[in-house]
C-alpha cells in the first residue's frame, strides 16, 4: 500500500458517529484504520481495521502500530470512542468508574502518547481530534453525568495543554464539544426531550459532528481549539 495518502486512526468507529468519520475521512482521501471492541473486517484496501478494547493496556499502541505497518504513516487521531453514563452521582457504582474512565481517559492516553510519538519521529506534523460533551461547560439539571463531565473534562483540558506542548513541531490538537446527537442510541420516544434541550430546537445529526471535525482537519491554523457542537447549549439556554 502506497504511503503517499495520509492516515486516520479512528476509535468507536464501527457505528454511528465513528462511522460518519470512517466515510468522511474517506471521501477526503484518508487510508483509515477503524477501532471498535468488535469490529468486522472490510473489504477495502484503505481501510484497516482492529478490534479490540480501547480501555486495555497496550490496545491503543497497536492501532498505531497497524497504521505504520499497513500504510507507512500516522496523520491524524480521532479519539472518538466513549462511555456515557447518566446517573446521580451518589448511585455511580465502582464498576461505572472504571467503565468510564478506562474508555474516556485511558483509552485517550495509551492511543495517544503512541499516536503523537510516531507524528514526531516522521517529522511532518499531525493532529489529534477528541471527542468530547458540552455537558462539561453546560451541565443541564435533566441529565446528571457527573462522570462524563469528570473524564471528558480531562479531555479538553488536555487539548490546550497538547496543542501547546507540540504546536512547535507542527502536530495540532482540537476537541469538539458536543450536543446530543441523533443516532439509534436514544429511543424514538425520547426525541422530543432531548430536542428541548437545545436551543435550535433539536439534537445534531452525525453530518454535523464530521463537519465540524473535518473542518479542523482542514483548518491548518487552528489548534488548542473546543469547537462546540452542541446547538446552542454552551452559549446558554
Amino acid at each position: 500500500m502506497s504511503n503517499s495518502n495520509p492516515v486516520v486512526i479512528v476509535t468507536g468507529a464501527s457505528q454511528g458517529i465513528g462511522a460518519g468519520l470512517v466515510a468522511g475521512y474517506y471521501k477526503l482521501g484518508y487510508n483509515i484504520v477503524a477501532n471498535s471492541r468488535t469490529i468486522g473486517e472490510i473489504d477495502d484496501p484503505r481501510i484497516h481495521t482492529v478490534a479490540g478494547d480501547i480501555s486495555v493496556a497496550r490496545v491503543g499502541r497497536s492501532l498505531v502500530d497497524a497504521a505504520v505497518a499497513r500504510f507507512g504513516r500516522v496523520d491524524t487521531l480521532i479519539n472518538n470512542a466513549g462511555v456515557f453514563i447518566a446517573k446521580p452521582f451518589t448511585e455511580y457504582t465502582d464498576d461505572d468508574f472504571d467503565a468510564v474512565t478506562g474508555v474516556n481517559l485511558r483509552g485517550f492516553f495509551d492511543v495517544t502518547r503512541a499516536a503523537i510519538a510516531a507524528m514526531e519521529s516522521q517529522g511532518h506534523g499531525g493532529h489529534v481530534v477528541n471527542v468530547s460533551t458540552t455537558l462539561v461547560e453546560h451541565a443541564l439539571a435533566k441529565v446528571p453525568s457527573a462522570l462524563a463531565s469528570l473524564t471528558k473534562g480531562g479531555l479538553t483540558a488536555v487539548t490546550k495543554a497538547l496543542a501547546i506542548e507540540y504546536a512547535a513541531r507542527g502536530i495540532r490538537a482540537n476537541t469538539v464539544a458536543l450536543g446530543i446527537i441523533r443516532t439509534p442510541m436514544h429511543p424514538e420516544q425520547t426525541h422530543d426531550l432531548l430536542d428541548s434541550l437545545h436551543p435550535l430546537g433539536h439534537m445534531g445529526d452525525i453530518d454535523d459532528v464530521v463537519d465540524a471535525v473535518l473542518y479542523l482537519e482542514q483548518a491548518k491554523f487552528v489548534t488548542g481549539e473546543i469547537l462546540h457542537v452542541d446547538g446552542g447549549q454552551n452559549a446558554g439556554h
